[in-house]
């Protein structure tokens, strides 16, 4: 539940007064007497999904400017904003990708300075990218590209299956990235064994999952028979996974971010988005037009159409994620510190 703090800023115009149009979007603020915070974050990709955070909590004292450092002598990315955690202050913010950090606790000095860091927001899911894929958003993102709102597949349960169905090699895959000298279970073998090949429309995915559990299975067996003396500190690290809130029809949030949107999502977007596509077409061709009046409607139809990857990119349906939640409260901790400080000026 949103505190009365949150309500508030929710519903103030940029000038401080009531909403009267709550339904629309607010004006453009003036921002001429707002406090100017930048935040950093690690890369180009990143600055529309951050800007859309921080667009949730617009404010009658603070502005934000989202932007990647300016430093010509480093290349972007997490190690370059965590070289700036010194610098970080109410007035210049640092944004990151959890990747395990969160999930890793204090148990490495990178975790430490994330989990730890006054100034320094992490996504809790492993990157933007999950945000971008959280399952109850995929419909959306098919309507948009598609133009047709038909529920012909059930991304919630796929997703939940797919994580249950994955999560044993998941554990294997974290554990082995936490002792990182040990390349147990690295990257490019998880991203092997949990992707998929196709998806079976049928039974909501239910043979596809069929097939990805026969090759977890495999490779999980594989493994333990390869590993015997690390099963035991694999079940005490699952023990840690569950207390920071990992569970096994949620692990597509904990997992690599790019694995999950290209090798996952996108292989379900694609297929269910082409199906939808057909069905529209079939009904433009079942309808009375004809001749040039049909041609027409099939052509406004196809200019209509988005890219699938783009609409998901784009995507901000994923506020009533629990792990945004998480962040959201830290944003709003913060604010509620830096207003009030402004207030005592």
């Amino acid at each position: 539940m949103a505190n009365n703090f949150t309500k508030k800023l929710k519903r103030l115009n940029p000038f401080g007064k009531p909403d009267p149009n709550p339904g629309l979007p607010m004006p453009l603020p003036d921002t001429s007497d707002k406090r100017l915070v930048k935040v950093y974050v690690e890369g180009y990709e990143d600055v529309a999904f951050w800007r859309a955070i921080f667009d949730h909590f617009r404010n009658p004292y603070i502005r934000f400017e989202i932007s990647v450092p300016e430093r010509g002598d480093l290349p972007k990315g997490k190690k370059v904003i965590l070289s700036m955690i010194p610098q970080s202050s109410e007035e210049l913010l640092l944004c990151v990708d959890s990747d395990f950090d969160y999930l890793f606790n204090g148990s490495t000095e990178t975790a430490r300075q994330v989990n730890e860091s006054p100034f320094l927001f992490h996504t809790y899911a492993y990157a933007t990218e999950n945000y971008l894929c959280y399952a109850p958003s995929l419909h959306n993102v098919c309507v948009k590209a598609t133009k047709n709102d038909t529920r012909i597949f059930d991304f919630v349960r796929f997703m939940e299956g797919y994580s249950r169905t994955i999560y044993p090699l998941f554990v294997w895959y974290a554990y082995s990235a936490q002792l990182s000298k040990e390349h147990i279970f690295p990257l490019a073998d998880f991203r092997a064994a949990v992707r998929l090949g196709y998806l079976d429309l049928s039974e909501h995915g239910d043979n596809t999952l069929l097939w990805l559990g026969r090759n977890v299975m495999r490779r999980e067996r594989m493994l333990r028979e390869k590993y015997p003396e690390k099963v035991a500190g694999m079940a005490q690290f699952e023990q840690l996974l569950a207390a920071r809130g990992v569970r096994p029809e949620t692990t597509y949030l904990y997992m690599h971010g790019h694995t999950l949107m290209d090798n996952v999502v996108m292989v379900c977007l694609e297929t269910v988005c082409q199906k939808l596509r057909e069905l529209s077409i079939a009904r433009i061709r079942a309808s009375e037009k004809q001749g040039l009046a049909l041609k027409n409607e099939l052509a406004n139809y196809n200019n209509s159409l988005r890219s699938i990857r783009d609409v998901l990119l784009d995507n901000e349906n994923y506020t009533e994620c629990p792990l945004y939640e998480r962040l959201r409260g830290d944003i709003e901790q913060y604010l509620q510190r830096a207003i009030a400080k402004i207030r005592q000026a």
